[in-house]
């Protein structure tokens, strides 16, 4: 496959993936009040309405009063971070002993970080804030751009143990469900494709 049919449908898979991240959180954000659940699967997948302010699993840098530096400086280094990803996709894509695999990989991570830098830059003067008592609109302004929450709703509470070692609490939520952390389908591009490459690609990598 030649450099322009590989950049074609590198870039389709790209915007594929952007549009069902996206799609999914608007829906979301204009659907539900904060906190509220849609059960899917029962007793296995929810959809629940959460915004992350900050870094993955909710947290922050700095104190968030006022103009919020630290969230500015994550949104910057998201770009700038998705920018080298994209060069070494192209890199990659330029050499015909590149696994497709690889590509792949590189494309779910690049879709995966764009997807979230979106809700950063753009949802806080596209929307109305989101509460527990409201649903958010188009229109309205809760925040600067690149000041936005990143919408997230994917909830697998796979069972529950009230009574769990303390040193185990990581994998645990509040509720005493494991894996607790609710994500998104930008986060989970981003892992598939991270142990995806590690595990069948290190040896391409590391080099």
């Amino acid at each position: 496959m030649n450099l322009k049919k590989k950049t074609l449908w590198l870039v389709l898979l790209i915007v594929l993936l952007l549009v069902a991240d996206q799609v999914l959180k608007i829906w979301v954000k204009t659907h539900f009040t904060l906190g509220e659940s849609m059960t899917i699967i029962p007793d296995w997948f929810q959809l629940r309405f959460i915004e992350n302010p900050g870094f993955a699993f909710g947290l922050r840098i700095g104190s968030g009063d006022g103009f919020d530096w630290g969230k500015l400086g994550l949104g910057i280094f998201r770009i700038v971070l998705s920018v080298g990803i994209g060069w070494l996709m192209v890199r990659f894509a330029r050499r015909a002993s590149t696994p497709t695999g690889v590509l792949v990989g590189l494309a779910l991570i690049l879709a995966g970080a764009v997807g979230n830098i979106i809700d950063s830059a753009c949802y806080g003067w596209l929307f109305s804030e989101s509460t527990t008592q409201t649903v958010a609109e188009f229109g309205g302004s809760y925040a600067a751009p690149m000041m936005g929450k990143v919408v997230d709703m994917c909830y697998f509470p796979l069972f529950r143990w009230e009574s769990a070692p303390s040193w185990l609490s990581f994998l645990f939520d509040r509720e005493g469900y494991f894996f607790g952390p609710i994500f998104n389908l930008a986060d989970a591009y981003i892992s598939v494709a991270v142990v995806y490459l590690l595990i069948f690609h290190h040896k391409f990598l590391s080099k």
